[in-house]
């Protein structure tokens, strides 16, 4: 994935400026709630807390609050850059707590040197914080703060520099000595670099079976051998070797595993040659590997091989670790992250890996085989089923050893964590990676608006989709320029020189004419962009239309609806909207845009392509037609005419799951369906929310957009046989690029 740094700063400096943000848990509104939340209401916690500092937990974030802190001095591959200009990347930590095991943090960059000085402060934070989780500091003072933080603190503490990639890779390392058919006590390791990473992930790999004497460090003076004096330090002695080697390309031979955690390009094909057979080699620096995937393989075609790079097989990713190790240990209210607590994360990372892979993980990455061998030795980061098994492993073995002050079932505490995070942000990866296995052409005929060709560039940037752009060269071709995009080989349709447009012309103007369009109206077309992208997909030059971005609906959908025919079976065009909550939930409503009255026939209709809409998203449809009575208890033809709807559609499609009439509330809330109305047929609640009529659906969709908080794709228009999507005026760019996968996936089933 091609990334400008024009597109970082963007993404950065975006309102509002950087990558987090405090939202309130509570309602704030009301005098009394302002009363509850300060004072004088806040004094009665405050108290309670005086009284039982544990309870501290129950009133407050505290336990699910980690502080990321750093000073600075060892930020990513750009070295000692200072604690303000690592802000950025602590921000993009605490998005990644957030994102993967729904952990809230604040990022603390500390203006401190001296390492006492990082200990006294992280001392002192203790009260606010759950956890602390220490990043970007230099080796070896890191360790220093670790270890007494360690000591004297009673919450979880850990550096994930130096026991992230130790706990991921050791699961690549068990896995990849497994597959080569050899044994971990066995095993001999060289480890190139020697920083707080390297040293780290050694003492992790010893802790997992390998023989201490079997490891050679390397740094840029050479191997860390036993008599050195040099260039070392007490970590460093540790794990000085009786080796006889004093280089890298020395200590390989013979080598059965390869550790690379140094710089780009430092290991080259022929090192790896005398390396034992199935060599295991893990070059891990980034953004540049020790050696490219490519050489090693050429070098050593039975080499298994990870690097820290999502484009090659077996990625180590330290987001496979410390979002979940933290989510156990908070979870369990662990005074610390233990030896064992990082043993227990390897352990389950390498049993997930041997697991069955879900469809939907297979989907996401676009692959259709993804099982256990050389090149998938570890899940993949978003494997959902890495929180349950990690973090379950981790407040496990905190459990085990003692160091649990919150003891947790264990299967309860697995459901738990499998409704924590929803399975909503989900649903666009995959419609995504469906749209890269056969990307389709997708015309904007809005091609001159900046947010449609910055959309645009994602689009060709993943693969997504081939962008055909409609508007002036000219224009066309000055903003490319002034954003500076690249765009170069994406097709421009300029109507005023257009070749082909004479003939749109006459095809137009052949299925028109009896539809009250004359010669003379039909030359309009040259000043239709809409009706022109439509025309281009009637005719085969594109394979779907995304339009919207500037004008009305009704101006959007109207030339769609008179030139694409109605797909086979169907009477009615319909929008949906899919909406994303806050709390992670998914729904999709229709018609939110089309039909103002729908009769019977024709709710069930919607319904019914609804739901296989929904399929489409991998989603099984659960669907409810909505109105103002619950299963008969307001007798009116409006609710006769849902309830009426409900049996047409059993009858035409017995296996969906649907039932109404009933309320909105009773709809989504399974406890009322379960205990007021238990011979409903809708289980689990509804995600599909089917409306009486354009009126209530429209309204809806606003306000829980606006209101609730909700996010919403779409609109999703269904009906047309060929894909037809019209954006939200003034939507973003994420939006269209959304919508246009959506398209994109339309169209491969069109074929």
């Amino acid at each position: 994935m091609h990334i400008r740094n024009q597109d970082a700063l963007d993404y950065h400096s975006s309102e509002p400026a950087g990558k987090v943000a405090v939202v309130p848990t509570k309602p704030c509104q009301t005098q009394r709630d302002l009363s509850l939340a300060y004072t004088p209401g806040v004094a009665v916690p405050c108290m309670e807390i005086f009284h039982d500092p544990n309870a501290v937990y129950k009133y407050t974030a505290k336990g699910n609050l980690v502080a990321v802190v750093t000073n600075g001095t060892a930020v990513l591959g750009l070295g000692n850059i200072g604690p303000a200009a690592g802000k950025p990347v602590m921000e993009g930590k605490g998005v990644l707590f957030k994102r993967f095991a729904d952990i809230d943090v604040f990022d603390i960059e500390l203006a401190a040197n001296d390492p006492k000085d990082v200990i006294r402060a992280c001392q002192m934070l203790e009260p606010t914080f759950g956890g602390i989780n220490l990043e970007d500091i230099k080796s070896p003072e890191c360790f220093e703060i670790e270890e007494e933080l360690r000591r004297t603190l009673k919450i979880p503490v850990f550096h994930d520099d130096q026991h992230g990639t130790a706990i991921i890779s050791g699961a690549a390392l068990l896995n990849a000595v497994e597959i080569a058919g050899k044994k971990i006590d066995e095993v001999r390791v060289v480890v190139n670099g020697a920083g707080a990473s390297a040293i780290s992930c050694s003492e992790h790999y010893i802790a997992l079976g390998v023989q201490r004497a079997n490891i050679v460090l390397c740094d840029t003076k050479g191997t860390i051998y036993k008599g050195r004096t040099a260039h070392m330090n007490v970590y460093k002695e540790r794990l000085a070797s009786p080796t006889a080697a004093r280089t890298l390309t020395e200590a390989l031979v013979g080598a059965d595993v390869l550790i690379g955690l140094s710089s780009a390009n430092c290991v080259t094909g022929e090192m790896l040659g005398p390396m034992a057979a199935n060599p295991i080699v893990f070059a891990m620096a980034n953004p540049d590997p020790e050696i490219t995937y490519e050489e090693a393989t050429a070098a050593r075609p039975d080499v298994i091989m990870a690097t820290g790079r999502s484009d090659y097989p077996n990625q180590v990713n330290n987001v496979l670790g410390f979002p979940f190790i933290f989510r156990g240990a908070l979870d369990v209210r662990a005074t610390t992250i233990n030896s064992e607590m990082k043993l227990a994360a390897t352990r389950a990372l390498a049993e997930l890996a041997k697991e069955d892979v879900p469809d939907a993980v297979r989907r996401a990455y676009g692959v259709e085989e993804m099982s256990f061998g050389r090149e998938y030795i570890i899940p993949k980061p978003f494997d959902s089923r890495v929180l349950i098994w990690v973090a379950s492993a981790v407040a496990r073995a905190a459990m085990d050893t003692g160091v649990a002050q919150k003891p947790v079932a264990l299967d309860q505490y697995r459901e738990q964590l499998e409704r924590r995070l929803g399975k909503a942000h989900e649903v666009m990866r995959v419609v995504a990676h469906k749209a890269r296995r056969k990307p389709k052409r997708v015309v904007f005929p809005e091609g001159e608006e900046h947010k449609i060709l910055r959309a645009c560039q994602i689009l060709v940037d993943e693969k997504i989709a081939n962008p055909v752009l409609v508007g002036s060269r000219e224009v066309i071709e000055a903003a490319i320029e002034e954003l500076r995009l690249e765009l170069d080989g994406v097709e421009i349709v300029d109507p005023s020189v257009y070749p082909k447009m004479n003939g749109y012309i006459d095809e137009y103007y052949r299925f028109r004419q009896r539809k009250g369009i004359t010669r003379v109206e039909a030359e309009g077309l040259r000043h239709s962009p809409t009706l022109l992208g439509a025309m281009m997909l009637h005719m085969g030059d594109a394979d779907a239309l995304v339009a919207g971005l500037t004008q009305h609906y009704p101006d959007t959908i109207r030339p769609a609806l008179q030139v694409i025919p109605l797909l086979k079976g169907r009477t009615k065009v319909a929008g949906m909207y899919m909406l994303i909550t806050p709390r992670g939930g998914i729904y999709f409503l229709a018609d939110t845009t089309v039909n103002i009255e729908p009769t019977a026939d024709d709710l069930a209709e919607i319904a019914i392509a609804a739901a296989a809409k929904v399929r489409d998203f991998d989603v099984t449809p659960r669907v409810a037609l909505l109105s103002f009575s619950n299963f008969g208890s307001t007798r009116h033809p409006l609710a006769d005419k849902v309830r009426k709807a409900v049996d047409i559609v059993r009858r035409r499609e017995p296996s969906l799951m649907i039932d109404g009439e009933m309320q909105a509330d009773t709809a989504v809330t399974p406890e009322i369906l379960e205990t007021t109305y238990p011979f409903s047929t809708l289980r689990g609640g509804a995600n599909v929310l089917v409306f009486p009529n354009l009126e209530s659906g429209n309204i809806a969709y606003k306000l829980l957009m606006r209101i609730g908080g909700a996010e919403a794709i779409g609109p999703i228009l269904m009906g047309l046989s060929r894909p037809v999507h019209v954006l939200q005026r003034g939507c973003e760019v994420s939006d269209i690029v959304n919508v246009a996968a959506i398209a994109v996936v339309d169209a491969q089933k069109a074929g």
